[in-house]
This record gives C-alpha cells, structure tokens and sequence, in this order.
C-alpha cells in the first residue's frame, strides 16, 4: 500500500527568527506535517508550483529575489497573484503591515479558501489560532478594514433561508442553486462582516443568528 501523504505547511519569511518561531509553534499544533519554508516571493511561485500545500502562511515584507530587499508591495503582488491562481488555498498573512491589506479586500472577499490576518506583534497562540481557522476555511479580517456593515444579497439569503425558513445548507444550496460548498463560502464571508468567529464552547450558527438580528439583518 502506498503510504499516506504528510500534510504539506509552507511558511514564506525572510526573518530568520521570526520563521524559526512560526515553524517551532506549527511543529506543536502540527507534527506531523511537512513544513516548508522560503524566503523570497520567487521561491514561493516555484515551491507552489511544485506542491500545493494545505496551508500558506505568509509575511507581506519579502524580497523578490535572494539579496533584494524586502518590501511590502512585493508581498502585495504575490498575494495578489497566488489568490488569482489559487482560489481555494488556505491562507495566513502573519505581518506587520496588516493594514495595506485594505488594497488586497476586494480579491479577499472572492476568494473562496480560508483567509486569516494576524499582526506580528501579537503571540505565537495568536497565529495559531488564525491558522487553524484558516485550515477551517474562515475568513478572518481586523475590524478596521472593514468600513461599517457590508452585506451581500447573496449572504442575506442564506441569513434569511437558515434562520427563517430554518432549512440546512443542503437545502439552502438547492434553494440558491449553487454548490454547499459555496454556501459554507457565504457563511463564513457574512461570519467576518457580523465579526463571529469561532468560540469555544459556543455555537457559531447560534451567535450568528444572534448578531445578525442584533444588526438587523433579519427580523
């Protein structure tokens, strides 16, 4: 038989210790999969191309190449680009240039794999934590970018079937007609506008009817 293939982590960083903390706390969380790591925007298209790995966790502060310097819009641009070519890849943007994200939020709000922020200054739990809502397929973004309460008609509808008709994603895809991956996709878009996320001990659906009619988004 063919062994299971190890889960595959790549990590892109330039700042030797700031990698070797994010890859010792994954390490933890994560022992059994293959972490990768590069350092330079280049090495991470080229590593992408060769294995798509569960996970991306990634700084916005990166050279393009070894021996250039590191800059924000390089990150920028391979963010950019990856999300375009990979939709559905998990991602986690640890950096503390969170705010030039803003730039990114329209291809953020499309993409359809987990998407988490974590500033670097906060503690290692902290983008532990986001990894593993990422690796859940949430999106998470800081409250100041988003600029009040926006609201697709799209995810007003799954508000709408689920906490009034009271049907379950099967049903609300068949409603809709679309695909019930792309209803979880909706879910956790309205979960980040509502800012609900995972709670322990709490059920996310319920907090999310809760700040939903609490915002007025359904009676």
């Amino acid at each position: 038989m063919t062994p299971p293939q190890r889960q595959q982590l790549l990590v892109v960083d330039d700042h030797d210790a700031v990698l070797q903390g994010t890859v010792s706390a994954l390490k933890q969380d994560y022992p059994e999969a293959d972490i990768r790591t590069v350092r330079t925007a280049a090495e991470a298209i080229a590593s992408l191309t060769t294995v798509l790995p569960a996970l991306l966790v990634m700084d916005l502060s990166v050279p393009q190449r070894t021996g250039e310097p590191s800059q924000v819009e390089t990150g920028i641009s391979l963010l950019r680009s990856l999300m375009q070519q990979y939709p559905d890849l998990n991602i986690v943007v640890q950096s503390a240039h969170v705010k030039s994200l803003v730039r990114l939020k329209p291809a953020i709000d499309s993409h359809r794999g987990g998407f988490t922020i974590v500033d670097k200054s906060l503690p290692l739990k902290e983008m532990l934590i986001k990894v593993d809502w990422a690796m859940q397929g949430l999106i998470y973004t800081p409250r100041d970018m988003r600029t009040g309460l926006e609201v697709k008609p799209e995810w007003l509808q799954v508000l709408q079937l689920a906490f009034i008709e009271g049907l379950q994603d099967k049903a609300i895809a068949e409603q809709m007609n679309v695909s019930e991956r792309t209803v979880r996709h909706y879910w956790t878009k309205v979960q980040d506008a509502l800012d609900v996320y995972p709670d322990a001990g709490k059920n996310i659906r319920i907090q999310t009817e809760i700040r939903a009619r609490e915002e007025g988004l359904i009676d």
